[in-house]
């Protein structure tokens, strides 16, 4: 999915200055409001984006997380994106209710359906397009990004695709659709230790799960109001446990939970986010800019860095014009 921001800032990903705060914490748990995103563009709608800010930047290796939905798909409301380009990361589509097309320049083409996994890994850089299909009445979903490790963010891109069995554990009901938990294991690929599952709670239910205490682990909260380790979540908010935890303890009190479960080891690296590329220095960020709207916006260059779609009857997406400063680190 593209960040369809029409003005979006730049951002260097790295801990937070003292003078920029931290995020609320209560008993050890961080957590994080959303804020709205008109994202404008053809899509016309709104998201809650919990990654990045400036209280927290990363959960592990995940960099970015915007829900939406459920919207109403009529006219407006549908999804249609054009080709846009990513570098440096891997997209993770999760959907509750719709379905979407996804064509990518690797020669991908697949159906985005709920409680299946889409995972696209756009290395040195690709571009793909999304748009809902016309049986379509209602979107809701979750996409997340992962930023990839300095060692592996110029791989050849390419696109995975997986429907993860649920299987219970105490009162929950979870999907495995990243890395690995209780003994089960998603096949996409993973370039740092990651864990992406989503996890149901009936009213009234609680489950404690194991976990690496070499993670940080966040509770995306879709449906209900629940506890994480005894600490209240509301809906939309994102929870984060910092590393060191064994275990972690969930209850839906009187409201079913949906949520996702995000984690992994922290990336220790410094990363710049702007629009939809991940680089690590602002000149990077302006050579990929540069490469995509000469490339593909200009026609230069069909089989650059980010190659072509096939299959979707439109124009591409142009870049948004970069801020009239430099990037600079907080500090």
């Amino acid at each position: 999915m593209s960040n369809l921001e029409k003005d979006p800032g730049e951002l260097l990903v790295a801990e937070p200055a003292p003078d920029e705060g931290l995020a609320e914490v209560v008993n050890g748990v961080e957590l994080l409001d959303p804020r709205e995103v008109p994202l404008g563009g053809p899509r016309a709608m709104t998201v809650r984006r919990t990654l990045p800010q400036k209280k927290r930047s990363l959960v592990g290796a995940w960099c970015f997380v915007d829900s939406y939905g459920p919207d109403p798909v009529n006219g407006r409301g549908a999804m249609n994106v054009p080709p846009h380009p990513h570098t440096g990361l891997q997209t993770v589509s999760w959907l509750y209710a719709g379905e979407i097309e996804h064509r990518d320049s690797a020669g991908s083409f697949a159906l985005v359906e709920p409680g299946q996994v889409n995972l696209m890994t756009a290395g040195a850089g690709i571009q793909h397009s999304e748009v809902s299909t016309d049986a379509t009445t209602t979107l809701h979903g979750v996409q997340l990004w992962v930023a990839l490790p300095d060692r592996s963010r110029h791989v050849a891109p390419f696109f995975e695709h997986f429907a993860p069995e649920p299987f219970a554990h105490g009162d929950a009901t979870l999907r495995v659709f990243v890395g690995s938990l209780l003994g089960r294991s998603s096949p996409v690929t993973a370039f740092t230790e990651l864990i992406g599952a989503q996890l149901d709670l009936p009213a009234g239910g609680s489950v404690t799960i194991p976990v690496d205490p070499a993670f940080e682990h966040g509770l995306v909260v879709d449906a209900g109001a629940p506890t994480l380790q005894g600490v209240r979540v509301d809906t939309t908010q994102l929870g984060v446990v910092p590393t060191g935890a064994a275990e972690l303890t969930v209850e839906a009190g009187d409201r079913p939970l949906r949520a996702l479960l995000i984690g992994g080891r922290p990336l220790g690296e410094q990363i710049v986010m702007w629009w939809n590329f991940v680089g690590r220095d602002h000149d990077e960020i302006v050579a990929f800019r540069e490469q995509w709207q000469a490339e593909v916006i200009g026609g230069t260059d069909r089989d650059g860095r980010f190659g072509h779609v096939d299959g979707y009857d439109g124009r591409a997406l142009p870049a948004p014009e970069l801020p009239n400063v430099r990037l600079r680190p907080r500090d």
